[in-house]
């Protein structure tokens, strides 16, 4: 009887002292929610070349990491481009019939903040100036930009909360004159503090 005793209360001690130990250092963070970490593959569009480096006038349409929908025609306007905001490349988004997308669902975790940030360029001018750009998170429009005259890269940053464990991030684009550009899409945890605000 004394040694089941004596047991019984090793035992507790034991699974006792692992479970303080167990939630004491638990301080794993996944990647969704390691700030600072890189969410979205291949951003910067620089894992496909160009599809003859010999001539940058023939685009590749390829986009590893990336899902491209909407109509076939539209569609086969988005591609890698050799005008990068930074490194070699960048992604040329010039469906002109229709709007044509590309997304890429990351990993994510519930309630937690995020920030969205890309560089958007335009070389459309007056008067052959008709052009948009749609940002989605999640199916739901977050940004909507129409008629970007002229512009060299600029910065745009968008903050969202994760409803689900993945978020779909999404552009929709169409330029019927000239092209738009897009390069170093990111996606990464918000410090805790700024998301709170």
């Amino acid at each position: 009887m004394k040694f089941t005793k004596k047991l019984s209360i090793i035992v507790c001690s034991l699974t006792t002292a692992f479970l303080h130990t167990a939630v004491i250092t638990n301080t794993y963070k996944s990647t969704a929610q390691a700030e600072g970490q890189e969410l979205i593959n291949n951003g910067g569009f620089e894992i496909d070349p160009l599809a003859d480096i010999n001539d940058p006038n023939i685009l590749n349409s390829n986009v590893t990491g990336w899902v491209k929908s909407g109509d076939p025609t539209a569609a086969s306007g988005v591609t890698i481009s050799n005008f990068p905001h930074t490194g070699n490349q960048g992604l040329s988004l010039g469906a002109f019939s229709s709007i044509a997308y590309i997304s890429q669902t990351i990993p994510t975790v519930p309630g937690q903040h995020y920030q969205l940030t890309y560089y958007l360029a335009s070389i459309e001018e007056a008067p052959n100036l008709d052009n948009k750009l749609h940002v989605f998170v999640n199916g739901e429009k977050v940004s909507s930009k129409k008629n970007i005259a002229y512009q060299a890269y600029t910065e745009y940053k968008l903050d969202f909360e994760a409803e689900g464990t993945s978020t779909e991030i999404k552009f929709g684009s169409l330029a019927k004159y000239a092209f738009l550009y897009l390069d170093d899409v990111s996606v990464k945890a918000a410090p805790e503090d700024e998301g709170q605000q």
